[in-house]
């Protein structure tokens, strides 16, 4: 399964301070700007460890396996440990039987969290996962699909902020909102690192790649070139 697609801020970079703030209006890709009044749907972003939980089959069966971000990346033991405990092979199978004349294989796509990782100890005192998007075969699936199996398997999603134009994320990341869980839980008292945004429809440019955008709350926290 691929690694992630990295996610572009929504806009560019300023060179001349080193690229410490964003220059407002003006967007790292087209498309950005031509679907800027369209709605899109918000996600909270997660500072943690990318981790791709893939489920397939071989010619010796079906299997579980555990990759980051990319598959020469080093996983934490303890994290392994815990992801071994949220995805054994029964969970898969009870509740997404795989046709093997179909590529409908899964790969669940999310992040590493918890003491040691990043700053992920605000979050957690002891590592875990949280999961945000999902690949079947070379589909991505519906948000509202992606919660569906993480219900049905009894782990963590990102928070669903809403929807709104490029304009209201920009409006709603400045207001610094605190970390949410995607339950009735909160993670803790601290602020979001972000937010993760895509269009209601799933879209691509045109070089196939994925449109998906994202703004850090840490870039709003002092002075904007253009704001």
């Amino acid at each position: 399964m691929i690694k992630y697609p990295s996610i572009k801020t929504v806009f560019k970079r300023n060179p001349d301070n080193n690229y410490k703030t964003l220059l407002m209006g003006e967007y790292t890709m087209p498309e950005f700007e031509y679907l800027k009044d369209n709605l899109w749907d918000f996600t909270e972003k997660v500072d943690g460890m990318n981790i791709r939980v893939i489920y397939d089959f071989n010619p010796l069966g079906y299997f579980v396996s555990f990759r980051g971000r990319t598959d020469r990346a080093e996983l934490p033991g303890d994290l392994v440990e815990r992801l071994e405990e949220l995805f054994p092979i029964g969970k898969f199978t009870n509740i997404w039987p795989l046709n093997e004349e179909e590529d409908n294989s899964l790969c669940l796509y999310g992040e590493g969290f918890g003491a040691g990782i990043q700053k992920g100890g605000k979050y957690s005192d002891h590592k875990d996962f949280v999961l945000f998007d999902i690949k079947m075969g070379e589909v991505w699936l519906k948000r509202e699909d992606v919660v569906d199996i993480a219900q049905k398997m009894e782990i963590m999603y990102v928070p669903y902020l809403g929807t709104g134009t490029l304009c209201d994320l920009v409006n709603l990341v400045k207001q610094h909102l605190p970390s949410r869980i995607g339950t009735a839980l909160q993670w803790g008292n601290f602020e979001m690192e972000g937010i993760v945004a895509r269009p209601l429809v799933e879209l691509v440019d045109r070089f196939g790649n994925r449109i998906i955008t994202k703004l850090k709350a840490k870039d709003f926290k002092g002075d904007i070139k253009g704001e």
